[in-house]
C-alpha cells in the first residue's frame, strides 16, 4: 500500500529567523486539519539556485521567497505570471509536476486585499495615491494601484533617481516628487501609503509633515512591527481612515498556501491574534 507524501513548503530568505511566515502557515494547517509543513530556511545568495532546485526532491510543493532572493527567483523560474514580470520581483514559487518551477508576486493581491477587508469603503479611483518609497515593495504597490483604477500615483522617496526609475517603468500616471516635498503631495492625495521601513522598529521615524492629510484619506503602513506606526496614529488623529500592515502579510499568503495544500485558509481575527502573540 503506498502512503501519500506529505506535502512541504516554506520561507528561503537571509536573514530569516524573524519571519512571521512559518507562524502563520503552521496556524492555517492545524486549523484546517491538513497534513503538511512549512519551515524557514536560511539561504546565502549563492547557494540559492541549487537549493531552490533541490527541494521538489525533498518532498517540496512550493516555497515563499524574501528578502534579498527576490529578483534571483524570477531568473530561476521557468513560468512566470504576468504580475510577477511587471513588478520584477518573486515572492511565491510553486513547483509543478513536470519539475518546472512556477513564480508569482502575491503582494500587491496581499496589499488590496488587507485595504478591502479592513476599509470596504475604499476606492482606488477616488483620487490620487501618495506612495513613500520606491523599493521592491513600493512596485508591487504601484502595479496593484494602478491595476484597482488609481487615477494618478504621486511618488517620493529619498533618492530621487529610484523614483524616477519607476516613473519610467510604470509610466505616465507617475509623477515623482522631491523627498523635501512629500508632505506637499499629501494635500491632494485620497490614499497615501508608506512602503519604507521608516517607522519600524529599530529604524528611524518616518519624518515627512503630516498636517496636510486630508480627513477621511485612506492612510495604510507597510510596516506592522509596531502595529500603529507614527503615521497611522497621526492619521487616524487627523480623522483619516487607516489600515495597518498586518493584513497585508496574511492575504498574500493566502495564494500560495491554497495552491501547496489544496485548501483556501480564512483571514480572520484569530490568525492576526496569533501573529501578534
Amino acid at each position: 500500500m503506498s502512503v501519500a507524501k506529505i506535502p512541504l513548503a516554506g520561507v528561503i530568505g537571509s536573514p530569516i529567523a524573524h519571519s512571521k511566515s512559518p507562524r502563520l502557515h503552521g496556524h492555517w494547517l492545524r486549523k484546517l486539519g491538513l497534513p503538511g509543513h512549512y519551515v524557514p530556511m536560511d539561504v546565502a545568495p549563492e547557494d540559492f539556485e541549487q537549493v531552490l532546485r533541490s527541494l521538489p526532491k525533498a518532498g517540496f510543493v512550493g516555497v515563499n521567497v524574501t528578502v534579498p532572493h527576490k529578483e534571483a527567483a524570477l531568473k530561476v523560474a521557468d513560468v512566470v505570471t504576468d504580475r510577477a514580470t511587471l513588478i520584477g520581483a518573486a515572492n511565491t514559487l510553486i513547483f509543478l509536476e513536470d519539475g518546472r518551477i512556477h513564480a508569482d508576486n502575491t503582494d500587491g493581491f496581499g496589499f488590496i486585499e488587507n485595504l478591502r477587508q479592513n476599509a470596504p469603503d475604499w476606492d482606488a479611483k477616488a483620487g490620487p495615491a501618495a506612495v513613500l518609497g520606491a523599493g521592491g515593495a513600493a512596485r508591487a504597490i504601484l502595479a496593484s494601484l494602478l491595476d484597482a483604477g488609481a487615477p494618478e500615483i504621486l511618488l517620493s522617496n529619498r533618492t530621487r533617481a529610484r523614483a524616477e526609475a519607476l516613473q519610467s517603468d510604470f509610466g505616465s500616471k507617475i509623477n515623482v516628487i522631491d523627498w523635501v516635498q512629500a508632505g506637499n503631495m499629501l494635500e491632494d492625495a485620497a490614499t497615501v501609503v508608506n512602503t519604507t521601513s521608516l517607522g519600524m522598529l529599530g529604524h528611524p521615524e518616518l519624518r515627512v509633515p503630516l498636517d496636510g492629510l486630508q480627513k477621511g484619506a485612506l492612510v495604510t503602513d507597510l510596516v506592522y512591527n509596531p502595529l500603529q506606526t507614527r503615521l497611522l496614529r497621526e492619521a487616524e488623529e487627523m480623522g483619516c481612515v487607516t489600515v495597518d500592515g498586518l493584513g497585508m502579510l496574511i492575504h498574500q499568503a493566502v495564494p500560495g498556501f491554497e495552491r501547496w495544500f489544496g485548501k483556501r485558509p480564512e483571514v480572520d481575527a484569530d490568525i492576526r491574534a496569533v501573529l501578534l502573540r
